[in-house]
């Protein structure tokens, strides 16, 4: 098991639930849309957002973010040591640098103790398009085993400043090379890991890659909080971190629709039926798993450990619950009767 830290009242490690993270894409410097975004991804289920700190205006404009903020902040900070240490006092719950870039040894203490006096945690962030001169020429290209060594480098400087509370992401934009770092990693450390894809490409390969390294990940027991890094608003990772917890099993927040992929033997409209137990469940709460076949035959066996189902056939189906038939529907009557039997649990 990690180690925990606090970012603000959110625990990530120590057996603490894997929160949600994601990055505001405003500019910080703009203070009520900043603020209307973080109410957005807090409405969304985000716990922790992050914000680009890259000048002093941003600074500035953070401690003012900060004070009207539903969500703790994390300063996203590079180079400038200084910055690091006035979103520190403007209310930053956790700052993101990489101490060997921030400047000599003086630096980094000054950061390491202004952290420890507020009990701020400070995320060591590597990067595989940002790995230092050095660890490339030994390693060639950015692999796992360089991200790690550049991770246990930059932990090395803070606890030098007798600074232990720390988190660490080893970030890249390739999947098996992103998932190799955080389990060698794990190995060696129990500091809390922040998970995380980096440049993930488009939409749809950002879910796909951040679903297989991600929840690999986190199917391994390894990962204590996320970001699930898209090309797109922050509102659509929070949703996609969402279901990347679910489907790995860490989390049951509304319903688990279970469906059949089709065959031969479907003789009803099963996706658009799924697509519309989807609509219709959209904002529903209840900690459920709820299945859509599209075979009578099969479907209510495959679909047994389901708390409620429907299973359709030739212009009719059943109404399952546990596995078990409850009464035969005419088609049209499938999607009312499960939604009614939804309303009752």
């Amino acid at each position: 098991m990690t180690r925990q830290i606090m970012v603000g009242n959110v625990p990530i490690g120590g057996g603490a639930p894997v929160s949600i993270q994601s990055m505001l894409n405003t500019k910080t410097t703009d203070v009520e849309a900043s603020l209307r975004q973080i109410r957005a991804l807090a409405a969304a289920g985000c716990q922790i957002a992050r914000l680009a700190i890259p000048n002093r205006d941003a600074a500035r404009a953070f401690a003012e973010i900060a004070a009207g903020s539903p969500l703790p902040l994390v300063a996203d900070i590079h180079f400038d040591y200084q910055l690091a240490l006035a979103c520190a006092e403007g209310g930053a719950a956790k700052i993101r640098i990489n101490p060997g870039n921030i400047g000599g040894a003086e630096r980094v203490r000054a950061v390491a103790d202004c952290c420890k006096e507020k009990n701020l945690p400070i995320r060591i962030g590597v990067n595989g398009g940002s790995l230092e001169k050095e660890l490339l020429e030994k390693y060639g290209h950015p692999t796992a085993e360089a991200l790690v060594q550049s991770a246990f480098g930059h932990i090395r400087l803070l606890e030098d400043c007798d600074f232990q509370d720390i988190c660490v992401s080893m970030k890249s934009s390739s999947v098996p090379v992103t998932m190799q770092a955080y389990r060698l990693f794990s190995q060696k450390s129990d500091y809390p890991l922040h998970l995380g894809v980096t440049e993930t490409g488009t939409v749809e390969m950002g879910v796909l890659k951040s679903a297989i390294g991600i929840g690999g990940l986190l199917c391994q027991g390894i990962g204590d909080t996320m970001r699930v890094s898209l090309t797109a608003d922050p509102v659509e990772e929070v949703a996609t971190a969402k279901k990347i917890l679910q489907a790995a099993g860490l989390r049951r927040e509304g319903p688990n629709i279970i469906s059949c992929p089709t065959c031969g033997r479907t003789q009803i409209d099963l996706i658009t039926l799924v697509q519309q137990v989807g609509d219709a469940l959209q904002d529903c709460k209840k900690p459920i798993t709820v299945a859509v076949m599209g075979c009578v035959v099969n479907g209510p066996g495959e679909a047994r450990e389901a708390d409620v189902g429907i299973a359709g056939g030739d212009g009719c189906g059943y109404l399952f619950v546990k596995g078990q038939p409850q009464r035969k529907l005419a088609a049209e009557e499938l999607l009312p009767a499960l939604l009614n039997y939804i309303n009752t649990l």
